[in-house]
């Protein structure tokens, strides 16, 4: 469990966003979310794949070199 302390002339709201901000980094509410619903090993095997290959095209994307105008 994240853990955060009020440090020395900080505000509640200042200490309340590093909590935030620890939470997100920790993953604790995206694995609470995903364990929300059961869902099947090969569900979960359909899903891992999808997002690599979205991940793979994207990575293709950012490095593809533009075409450059040839002479016609």
């Amino acid at each position: 469990m994240p853990k955060v302390t009020l440090r020395n002339n900080e505000s509640q709201q200042g200490m309340f966003r590093r909590f935030r901000k620890v939470v997100t980094r920790s993953g604790v509410l995206s694995e609470i979310r995903k364990k929300r619903w059961f869902i099947s090993k090969s569900e979960q095997r359909r899903i891992e794949k999808k997002k690599a290959i979205r991940r793979h095209r994207r990575n293709q994307l950012k490095y593809r070199r533009p075409r450059t105008g040839g002479k016609k």
